[in-house]
C-alpha cells in the first residue's frame, strides 16, 4: 500500500512538472535574434494563458506564410495599452519577433506597429 502511494505521488509529480516545462519552455525561440515582418492580421486571439497573433506575410516565393506569434497574457497586455479589439482581421501591421530557432514562420512577439504608426509591446506604447 505504501509503495502504491509513493508511486502515485511520483507519477503526479512527473506529469505536473512535464506540463509546466512544456508550457513555459522558451527553448524553441531565438531570444538573441529579432526579425521584423510586415503583413496582414489573419486572426488575433485574446485568450488566457496567452494571446496569439496570426499574420499573413509575403514570402520570397511569391506566396504567403502564416506567422503565428505567441504573446503574453491579456492581463499584462491590458496594462501595456492593449485591448481585445486592438487588432482585427485585415489590419496591416509590422511586428518585431524573436523567431523560432528551426526557421518555421513564427515566434514570440516583441512589439507590433499599427497602421497609424502606434507601436505597442507587452510593456507599453513605444517600449520594446
Amino acid at each position: 500500500m505504501k509503495r502504491l502511494f509513493i508511486a502515485t505521488l511520483l507519477m503526479i509529480g512527473l506529469l505536473s512538472s512535464y506540463a509546466v516545462y512544456s508550457h513555459h519552455s522558451g527553448a524553441g525561440f531565438d531570444r538573441a535574434k529579432t526579425v521584423t515582418i510586415e503583413g496582414t492580421v489573419k486572426q488575433f486571439k485574446w485568450a488566457n494563458p496567452h494571446a496569439w497573433l496570426d499574420m499573413e506575410v509575403a514570402n520570397n516565393k511569391g506566396g504567403v506564410d502564416i506567422w503565428s506569434l505567441e504573446m503574453t497574457s491579456p492581463a499584462i497586455l491590458v496594462g501595456a495599452g492593449w485591448k481585445a479589439t486592438t487588432l482585427k482581421a485585415g489590419d496591416s501591421v509590422k511586428a518585431v519577433v524573436n523567431p523560432f530557432k528551426n526557421g518555421d514562420p513564427g515566434g514570440i512577439f516583441v512589439s507590433v506597429t499599427l497602421a497609424d504608426g502606434k507601436t505597442l509591446s507587452q510593456r507599453g506604447q513605444g517600449q520594446n
